[in-house]
Protein backbone atom coordinates (compact mmCIF):
# COMPACT_ATOMS: atom_id res chain seq x y z
CA UNK A 1 0.00 0.00 0.00
CA UNK A 2 2.89 2.31 0.68
CA UNK A 3 4.19 1.90 -2.82
CA UNK A 4 0.76 2.70 -4.22
CA UNK A 5 0.79 5.93 -2.22
CA UNK A 6 4.24 6.83 -3.41
CA UNK A 7 5.92 6.32 -0.03
CA UNK A 8 9.04 4.37 0.66
CA UNK A 9 8.90 1.45 3.02
CA UNK A 10 10.66 3.35 5.80
CA UNK A 11 8.60 6.52 5.74
CA UNK A 12 5.77 6.83 8.20
CA UNK A 13 2.72 8.97 7.92
CA UNK A 14 2.47 11.36 10.81
CA UNK A 15 -1.01 11.83 12.08
CA UNK A 16 -2.32 15.00 13.52
CA UNK A 17 -2.89 14.82 17.25
CA UNK A 18 -6.47 14.23 18.23
CA UNK A 19 -7.92 16.92 20.47
CA UNK A 20 -8.81 15.86 23.96
CA UNK A 21 -12.47 15.09 24.48
CA UNK A 22 -14.09 16.55 27.53
CA UNK A 23 -17.57 16.52 28.88
CA UNK A 24 -19.58 19.73 28.62
CA UNK A 25 -19.82 21.69 31.85
CA UNK A 26 -23.59 21.86 31.61
CA UNK A 27 -25.84 19.36 29.89
CA UNK A 28 -27.45 20.38 26.60
CA UNK A 29 -30.73 22.18 26.84
CA UNK A 30 -33.39 19.91 25.38
CA UNK A 31 -37.10 20.76 25.13
CA UNK A 32 -37.79 18.48 28.09
CA UNK A 33 -35.14 20.17 30.27
CA UNK A 34 -36.43 23.61 29.25
CA UNK A 35 -39.96 22.58 30.24
CA UNK A 36 -38.78 21.45 33.65
CA UNK A 37 -36.83 24.68 34.10
CA UNK A 38 -40.02 26.63 33.52
CA UNK A 39 -42.29 24.43 35.66
CA UNK A 40 -39.86 24.06 38.54
CA UNK A 41 -40.59 26.22 41.57
CA UNK A 42 -38.53 29.43 41.37
CA UNK A 43 -37.22 28.98 44.93
CA UNK A 44 -35.84 25.49 44.12
CA UNK A 45 -34.02 26.47 40.92
CA UNK A 46 -30.26 26.54 41.04
CA UNK A 47 -28.44 29.75 40.09
CA UNK A 48 -27.20 28.22 36.83
CA UNK A 49 -30.76 27.18 35.89
CA UNK A 50 -32.07 30.66 36.62
CA UNK A 51 -29.35 32.16 34.40
CA UNK A 52 -30.25 29.82 31.52
CA UNK A 53 -33.94 30.64 31.88
CA UNK A 54 -33.26 34.38 32.00
CA UNK A 55 -31.05 34.15 28.91
CA UNK A 56 -33.75 32.26 27.01
CA UNK A 57 -36.39 34.79 28.01
CA UNK A 58 -34.15 37.63 26.85
CA UNK A 59 -33.52 36.02 23.46
CA UNK A 60 -37.14 35.12 22.71
CA UNK A 61 -39.95 37.44 23.87
CA UNK A 62 -42.57 34.82 22.97
CA UNK A 63 -40.78 32.34 25.25
CA UNK A 64 -40.79 34.92 28.06
CA UNK A 65 -44.56 35.32 27.71
CA UNK A 66 -45.11 31.56 27.57
CA UNK A 67 -42.93 31.13 30.65
CA UNK A 68 -45.00 33.64 32.57
CA UNK A 69 -48.27 31.93 31.54
CA UNK A 70 -46.95 28.50 32.53
CA UNK A 71 -45.59 29.71 35.88
CA UNK A 72 -48.90 31.41 36.69
CA UNK A 73 -50.89 28.28 35.87
CA UNK A 74 -48.51 26.03 37.81
CA UNK A 75 -48.78 28.34 40.82
CA UNK A 76 -52.58 28.28 40.52
CA UNK A 77 -52.62 24.46 40.55
CA UNK A 78 -50.06 24.16 43.35
CA UNK A 79 -51.96 26.50 45.68
CA UNK A 80 -55.31 24.80 44.95
CA UNK A 81 -57.13 28.11 44.74
CA UNK A 82 -60.01 28.30 42.23
CA UNK A 83 -60.36 32.12 42.42
CA UNK A 84 -57.40 32.95 40.12
CA UNK A 85 -58.53 30.33 37.57
CA UNK A 86 -61.21 32.49 35.94
CA UNK A 87 -58.99 35.58 35.48
CA UNK A 88 -56.20 33.36 34.13
CA UNK A 89 -58.58 31.84 31.56
CA UNK A 90 -59.79 35.30 30.49
CA UNK A 91 -56.20 36.53 30.03
CA UNK A 92 -55.20 33.35 28.21
CA UNK A 93 -58.19 33.58 25.85
CA UNK A 94 -57.14 37.11 24.90
CA UNK A 95 -53.46 36.18 24.57
CA UNK A 96 -51.47 36.76 21.41
CA UNK A 97 -50.34 33.14 21.52
CA UNK A 98 -52.66 30.77 19.72
CA UNK A 99 -51.51 27.89 21.91
CA UNK A 100 -52.76 29.53 25.09
CA UNK A 101 -56.01 30.54 23.41
CA UNK A 102 -56.70 26.91 22.50
CA UNK A 103 -55.63 25.73 25.96
CA UNK A 104 -58.00 28.20 27.64
CA UNK A 105 -60.82 27.15 25.29
CA UNK A 106 -60.35 23.46 26.17
CA UNK A 107 -60.23 24.21 29.88
CA UNK A 108 -63.39 26.28 29.61
CA UNK A 109 -65.21 23.41 27.84
CA UNK A 110 -64.78 21.24 30.93
CA UNK A 111 -64.65 23.99 33.53
CA UNK A 112 -66.30 22.01 36.36
CA UNK A 113 -63.72 19.23 36.14
CA UNK A 114 -60.83 21.69 35.94
CA UNK A 115 -62.11 23.59 38.95
CA UNK A 116 -62.50 20.33 40.89
CA UNK A 117 -58.97 19.33 39.89
CA UNK A 118 -57.61 22.64 41.15
CA UNK A 119 -59.49 22.61 44.46
CA UNK A 120 -59.91 18.98 45.54
CA UNK A 121 -57.05 17.02 47.10
CA UNK A 122 -57.93 13.73 45.37
CA UNK A 123 -55.95 12.34 42.50
CA UNK A 124 -56.40 9.49 40.05
CA UNK A 125 -52.71 8.63 40.42
CA UNK A 126 -53.30 5.42 42.42
CA UNK A 127 -55.82 4.22 39.83
CA UNK A 128 -53.35 4.90 37.03
CA UNK A 129 -50.69 2.99 38.97
CA UNK A 130 -52.92 -0.08 39.27
CA UNK A 131 -53.80 0.09 35.56
CA UNK A 132 -50.12 0.31 34.68
CA UNK A 133 -49.36 -2.74 36.84
CA UNK A 134 -52.21 -4.77 35.30
CA UNK A 135 -51.14 -3.85 31.78
CA UNK A 136 -47.61 -4.98 32.61
CA UNK A 137 -48.94 -8.36 33.75
CA UNK A 138 -51.00 -8.61 30.56
CA UNK A 139 -47.95 -7.86 28.40
CA UNK A 140 -45.89 -10.46 30.26
CA UNK A 141 -48.55 -13.10 29.54
CA UNK A 142 -49.02 -12.20 25.87
CA UNK A 143 -48.99 -15.30 23.68
CA UNK A 144 -48.31 -17.66 26.59
CA UNK A 145 -51.71 -18.93 27.63
CA UNK A 146 -55.45 -18.59 27.35
CA UNK A 147 -57.67 -15.88 28.73
CA UNK A 148 -58.55 -18.07 31.74
CA UNK A 149 -54.93 -18.21 32.89
CA UNK A 150 -54.51 -14.46 32.36
CA UNK A 151 -57.60 -13.70 34.46
CA UNK A 152 -56.36 -15.99 37.25
CA UNK A 153 -52.98 -14.26 37.28
CA UNK A 154 -54.57 -10.79 37.36
CA UNK A 155 -56.82 -11.78 40.26
CA UNK A 156 -53.93 -13.37 42.14
CA UNK A 157 -51.79 -10.26 41.62
CA UNK A 158 -54.56 -8.03 42.96
CA UNK A 159 -54.88 -10.25 46.05
CA UNK A 160 -51.15 -9.89 46.76
CA UNK A 161 -51.36 -6.09 46.61
CA UNK A 162 -54.20 -5.78 49.11
CA UNK A 163 -53.20 -4.60 52.55
CA UNK A 164 -52.99 -7.47 54.99
CA UNK A 165 -54.12 -7.37 58.60
CA UNK A 166 -51.38 -6.87 61.21
CA UNK A 167 -49.74 -10.15 62.17
CA UNK A 168 -51.02 -11.95 59.07
CA UNK A 169 -48.26 -13.61 57.07
CA UNK A 170 -48.19 -14.22 53.35
CA UNK A 171 -48.21 -17.85 52.26
CA UNK A 172 -44.95 -19.10 50.78
CA UNK A 173 -46.58 -21.57 48.41
CA UNK A 174 -46.41 -21.48 44.63
CA UNK A 175 -48.90 -19.17 42.91
CA UNK A 176 -52.11 -20.73 41.63
CA UNK A 177 -51.38 -19.72 38.04
CA UNK A 178 -48.11 -21.70 38.10
CA UNK A 179 -49.95 -24.87 39.15
CA UNK A 180 -52.57 -24.38 36.44
CA UNK A 181 -49.96 -24.19 33.69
Amino acid sequence: MRQAQGLSARQRVTRKPVPAVREPETPRLTPRRATWLVLRRPDTREARETQVLTALQGQHPAFAEATQWAEDFAQLVRNRQPEPLEPWLVRAASSVSEVFQRFAKRLREDYDSVEAGVTLPWSNGPVEGHLNRLKLLKRQMFGRATLDLLSRRLLLASERVQVQAPGQQTPLEAPAWDAAA
